[in-house]
């Protein structure tokens, strides 16, 4: 599975409707070939404003591009889950992968990433697959408040399917 990692600074696009694009953002790198996408809060000052820094801030999951004339598709997901301020915390979940974004100051990774990142990007990519499609591609409303289903210790969030699902795949490749 193919998964686009990228960093936010800002809400809003997608936001609950689950259309990535409607407001342009990210362009060409919405037409790059991925199968999942995961939305993360940067760490600058603008995603700090916004409450969306170092945490997960959406999922999605079985992309449906469609051109309309921006720079890039919009796209919308079988499979949609948005967080917004009420993430998960991307250093919690994904540590090695968090250090690839934050460290480097990687705007978005698509390939290259190591095994451990591959695992830890497809745990997080596990919390939407039973989730519903995006709003907007299925005609109802978005709800912030009601997608997020894991256990939450202030702005510290685990989740432990993440933490179960990267341990069984780290098992799988000792052996």
């Amino acid at each position: 599975m193919k998964i686009l990692v990228y960093k936010r600074t800002h809400q809003g696009d997608p936001g609950p409707d689950g259309c990535f694009g409607i407001h342009d953002c990210m362009g060409s790198v919405r037409d790059r070939v991925f199968d999942a996408v995961i939305g993360v809060g940067g760490i600058g000052a603008e995603a700090q404003s916004q409450g969306i820094s170092g945490m997960i801030n959406w999922i999605g999951v079985g992309p449906h591009k469609r051109e309309v004339g921006k720079r890039g598709s919009e796209v919308t997901f079988e499979h949609f889950v948005y967080y917004g301020k009420e993430g998960l915390d991307f250093r919690l979940n994904a540590p090695l992968l968090a250090e690839r974004m934050y460290t480097y100051n990687v705007r978005s990774a698509l390939d290259g990433l190591t095994d451990d990142e591959k695992t830890e990007a497809m745990a997080i990519v596990q919390l939407a697959l039973d989730a519903p499609p995006s709003p907007a591609l299925d005609g109802t409303t978005g709800s912030e408040a009601a997608l997020s289903k894991c256990k939450r210790d202030g702005r510290s969030i685990k989740c432990p399917k993440v933490k179960k699902f990267a341990k069984e795949q780290k098992a799988k490749r000792c052996k």
